[in-house]
């Protein structure tokens, strides 16, 4: 029997819903600030998920505009089903035109997804289900959990909001999702915060109105006051396999270093077994080594190529920017072969100049080949948000390493930086902490003309985890340029050991 490895999407993938057509299942998480926004996955078996796209991929669906104050605007906690031979996404938004829920619609989940429809409801979390004479119900958060009933059609709000069922009591009652099994409605929502403290619970009733049983057993699961290596799990959705088996999808972390214990990567996408007993799911044993074989198909993992040589004429979904739309700064065609970014006045700025994707591993080594042309800076930058990052940069004919901490801006070392008629190799490492204070240790140097590493300053990764940095993203690793333009001939991404990541 093959067993499987959590998290099954590492690095930065929260709040994941999940939908199951034919043998097929299909994955959307939170992207928060970042662009274009959504991104959508698919798998034959919950474990390999393979990116197809963003649902939100054009600034008429996503206008991230005034969302530079935190890492908690921008879109957040989507809810994915397919119903009546469409995909239906619905989600929270904080953006230009401040908090608003929407969904859209595709037929073909890789998209073209439609122009959002807005839906006059206060609240974060939205989920979306139908009843069986066709009405469709709408649950989300504010405080406690309400009920809407609405026109599918026009998003007119037909009823509501209603209080509903909303859980233990703990606090931060959110991310609802209403569904029906074997004509029994359940609830399930997350409470107790996406903290440590975070936890799953259910409820059943007749119908989407209730009135609600809560289950026995809740939290039907939670890692709080444990020394489990996956954390603050929660924010969960539940799917049915064709061979009948029950899964869960959910967030989780996985902190490192000495207390309070630090997660550098975010909140990453887990899967567990579920089976269920007298009418209630009861999740099954969560580790980072499951021993129980995932349904429909070989568990073991694919690889990926290390590097990227921007020869393509589309970048992969996977790469994001900050706010604002790729193409309005990047170019793969005014130098063929090479990724062209027109610079901004700073790093810093609402909306700047980067190209980046996800830190995946909690060991890594990352490597990007760039000709600073006319820029002011460029180069690499490992970014929590535009308050908390590690740069190491080609600027005035030296390499720079700079740390953004807080208030606190530092020029940490620098060097010389070597002939490069080909370009400039610089390199960012992240390594465990031998000493065990800190979740991992970041290095950042270049490498010379005989191609050896030459680093320049390690610095503690604590820094750039959720607990200092706050928020609710993960690292983003890529490549900015500032005050001009700058072109880079390819980008490595390789785990360290070598290992297989999410494509």
């Amino acid at each position: 029997m093959n067993g499987y490895r959590n998290p099954v999407l590492p690095g930065f993938h929260p709040d994941p819903s999940v939908c199951r057509v034919g043998d097929e299942y299909f994955l959307v998480t939170s992207s928060f600030t970042y662009f274009p926004g959504v991104p959508i996955f698919r798998s034959t078996n919950l474990v390999h998920w393979t990116q197809i796209g963003n649902v939100l991929d054009r600034r008429s669906q996503l206008d991230l505009r005034r969302t530079e104050g935190g890492t908690w605007l921008g879109v957040f906690a989507p809810t994915l089903r397919y119903h009546d031979g469409r995909f239906w996404m619905i989600t929270t938004v904080y953006g230009h035109d401040g908090l608003r829920n929407f969904f859209v619609t595709a037929g073909d989940p890789a998209g073209p997804w439609s122009e959002p429809t807005t839906l006059g409801i206060v609240g974060i979390d939205p989920d979306i289900a139908w009843g069986a004479d066709g009405s469709c119900w709408v649950h989300c958060a504010l405080g406690a959990i309400h009920r809407h009933r609405i026109d599918d059609t026009t998003g007119a709000v037909l009823s509501g909001p209603e209080l509903t069922w909303s859980g233990t009591g703990l606090q931060y009652p959110e991310a609802p999702h209403l569904f029906e099994r074997e004509g029994t409605w359940y609830l399930m929502i997350a409470e107790g915060g996406t903290e440590r403290g975070h936890a799953e619970s259910i409820a059943r009733g007749p119908s989407p109105r209730g009135p609600w049983e809560s289950c026995p057993h809740n939290p039907i699961i939670s890692h709080r006051s444990t020394d489990q290596p996956i954390q603050n799990t929660g924010h969960a959705d539940l799917v049915e396999a064709p061979d009948g088996s029950w899964w869960m999808v959910l967030l989780g972390t996985r902190p490192r270093g000495m207390t309070p214990a630090f997660y550098v990567l975010g909140r990453e996408t887990f899967l567990a077994p579920v089976e269920w007993v007298d009418g209630w799911p009861v999740v099954g044993e969560l580790t980072l080594e499951m021993e129980r074989e995932p349904p429909g198909g070989d568990a073991r993992p694919v690889d990926e190529p290390v590097r990227v040589d921007f020869d393509e004429p589309t970048l992969h979904p996977r790469w994001v920017s900050i706010r604002v739309p790729l193409e309005d700064n990047a170019s793969l065609n005014a130098r063929p072969g090479w990724l062209t970014l027109h610079g901004g006045p700073e790093l810093e700025d609402a909306e700047p100049i980067f190209l980046g994707r996800r830190q995946q591993h909690l060991r890594c080594r990352v490597r990007a080949c760039v000709d600073p042309g006319t820029a002011r800076a460029a180069g690499m930058t490992m970014w929590m948000d535009h308050r908390s990052h590690y740069d190491v940069a080609v600027a005035d004919g030296r390499v720079i390493v700079r740390a953004r901490i807080g208030p606190l801006v530092q020029e940490v070392a620098s060097s010389a930086a070597p002939r490069g008629d080909d370009g400039i190799v610089l390199a960012v490492h992240v390594d465990d902490d031998e000493t065990g204070q800190d979740p991992d240790i970041v290095t950042l140097g270049f490498h010379d003309e005989r191609g050896t590493f030459i680093p320049l300053a390690s610095l503690p990764g604590r820094y750039l985890s959720t607990e200092v940095a706050a928020g609710f993203t993960g690292r983003v690793i890529g490549m900015f340029a500032v005050g001009g333009t700058a072109a880079f001939d390819w980008f490595d991404y390789e785990p360290d050991p070598p290992a297989r990541v999410v494509s």
